[in-house]
This record gives C-alpha cells, sequence and structure tokens, in this order.
C-alpha cells in the first residue's frame, strides 16, 4: 500500500477542490430551471424538476470530488449521442464511460467546451420537452 506525505494529498486535494469549483459554476447558469438534488462541498447534483417517463425526476448534470480524480457527469451525451460528436478529442481522453469526465488536472479549453457541452446537452433536453 503507497504512503503519502501529507504535502502531496493535501495538494492534490486543493487541486480537486478547485477543479471542482469550476465545474460546479458550469452548473449555476441551471439552477433556475432545475432541482438541486445535492449541493454540499465537493458534491453537486442537478435534476428536472418534474417526473420524466419513469415517473421519477431525471439527473441533469452533476460534479463530484473522489479520491483520485474530479468527475463531472452528463448523461445527455447518453441520452443524445450526436452531442458526443461534438468532443475534441484531448477532452474525450478525460472520458470515462460515455457521460463522465475525470478530471485530476485544470484545463481551461476542457472546461470551456464542457460550458458548451452542458449548454447543448440542456438545449436538446428542452427541445425533447424532457424538462
Amino acid at each position: 500500500m503507497a504512503v503519502e506525505n501529507n504535502g502531496t494529498a493535501a495538494a492534490r486535494a486543493e487541486g480537486h477542490s478547485a477543479i471542482f469549483s469550476v465545474l460546479r459554476q458550469l452548473l449555476k447558469p441551471y439552477e433556475s430551471e432545475l432541482a438541486i438534488r445535492t449541493d454540499k462541498p465537493g458534491n453537486c447534483y442537478l435534476e428536472t424538476r418534474s417526473s420524466s417517463m419513469n415517473g421519477r425526476r431525471m439527473f441533469f448534470a452533476g460534479a463530484k470530488i473522489k479520491k483520485n480524480y474530479v468527475s463531472f457527469y452528463l448523461p445527455a451525451l447518453y441520452m443524445f449521442p450526436d452531442l458526443s460528436d461534438r468532443i475534441s478529442p484531448s477532452l474525450k481522453k478525460t472520458m470515462q464511460g460515455q457521460a463522465c469526465f475525470n478530471f485530476t488536472t485544470a484545463n481551461p479549453d476542457w472546461f470551456e467546451e464542457l460550458g458548451r457541452l452542458t449548454q447543448a446537452g440542456y438545449q436538446k433536453l428542452k427541445s425533447e420537452m424532457l424538462l
């Protein structure tokens, strides 16, 4: 089992916190239209205000600090595969599965692109009357 010194763990935690803050800001514009399911340090989750086809609210997007990375979830990418065609090769390298991005470092270009993808996902859900 690897042991980290406190400086490395503290630096990683600080970096993860900074990444989470940027990702959290990407979700802010949608708070008035969506319901905030969770909003606490290191974990934010937005969902639709009304029930979807299965009778439950639909998960819109979220960000969460994990042990070794910070995740950003955007299910619209799974629901509407054409949105995935817009993902740059650089950002695609951070993907885990079809709708999750894992970050260990901050890259402003990635976050700008995620902002555009989040907006596109929101608009697609709205046009399909799923919000």
